[in-house]
């Protein structure tokens, strides 16, 4: 079993990456989306999106990450996706899958589901420029209005060579509303001859058994969970591999936000943690009802200082 951090665009940055790595039970990390429109990047953006090719293109505990594209031009892509894999990612994805507005209209993202043909075109010319040593990758959802070309969006995939493919299973026009349809999955990957990956609605670890019985996949993509159970892949991972693991505290939670390096970034302004904490606290109330009490006490606090005063009052070390 894999289980890949999800690419969440504001959120899973490059500290959020080091912090659920450092926790434990990820095997590979996809970073934000970086969008191309019509020329190669400069070295510098790539960087800036994934400073882990500083390290080999790993975490600080380890776990590799894979930078990921958005456009709809397949030369650009192209031409980008082998400069980042040779600056050390591991692997290009490819985005088909964000439906932001904003992004759709600029016809990226889940817009070119409407566009099997054109998705073709693009992964085709990306593994074509990608030395065949190095994995591309393609995020999908179902379709856009609804599901009724999800066989021809899979074949695209397939057949334009990609490696893998994670399907996030739900539409564009579904957003993030529960459920997510694994059981529909099966007969998209029926005979296929690549990995796949399935995505979403996984909070617990009763929901990755059941992800893993109705999507048959063995390999799962965590988002919205991780940010919420920060220590679920960890659970995940100890539960199919038969070993005992007790799990964070809220009190450990805490630890980890204090020493990671969401704490320490110079570069940022002094508002920058207090409000990346209140961010998180969002997310963390779904599984900790702390959270919210928490929030509270922070939420007219600005500064670093103030905010890592009233979280070390709580924080223990794991």
């Amino acid at each position: 079993m894999k289980l890949v951090l999800a690419p969440m665009e504001g959120v899973v940055d490059f500290k959020m990456r080091q912090l659920l790595t450092d926790i434990g039970g990820f095997d590979l990390c996809v970073t934000e989306f970086i969008r191309v429109v019509d020329a190669r990047l400069p070295d510098k953006v790539f960087h800036r999106y994934c400073p882990e090719l500083n390290n080999n293109g790993y975490t600080r505990a380890g776990t590799p990450v894979r930078i990921q594209l958005l456009g709809q031009v397949a030369d650009a892509l192209a031409e980008n996706a082998a400069k980042v894999v040779e600056l050390g990612s591991h692997g290009v994805d490819l985005n088909f899958g964000c439906p932001a507005k904003t992004v759709n209209r600029s016809k990226g993202g889940a817009v070119l589901l409407k566009d099997p043909e054109h998705m073709y075109e693009i992964i085709k010319a990306v593994r074509n420029a990608v030395p065949q040593e190095h994995q591309v990758s393609a995020k999908i959802r179902l379709g856009f209005d609804d599901d009724s070309n999800s066989q021809e969006i899979v074949d695209a995939v397939v057949s334009a060579g990609a490696n893998s493919i994670a399907i996030h299973a739900r539409t564009k026009r579904d957003g993030y509303n529960p459920p997510a349809y694994w059981e529909k999955i099966p007969p998209l990957i029926k005979g296929k001859s690549i990995d796949v990956v399935a995505n979403g609605e996984i909070w617990q670890v009763s929901d990755a058994i059941l992800c893993q019985q109705r999507s048959t996949c063995t390999d799962l993509m965590l988002g919205r969970g991780a940010l919420s159970h920060p220590d679920l892949a960890k659970k995940i991972k100890a539960h199919f591999n038969g070993q005992q693991y007790d799990g964070l505290k809220w009190e450990n939670i805490l630890y980890h936000i204090i020493h990671s390096s969401m704490h320490h970034d110079p570069s940022k302004d002094e508002k920058y943690f207090a409000s990346r904490t209140k961010q998180w606290l969002g997310y963390l109330k779904r599984e900790y009802k702390q959270a919210s009490t928490l929030f509270d006490e922070i939420r007219r606090l600005k500064t670093k200082e103030d905010v890592s005063l009233v979280l070390n009052k709580y924080a223990i070390a794991p």
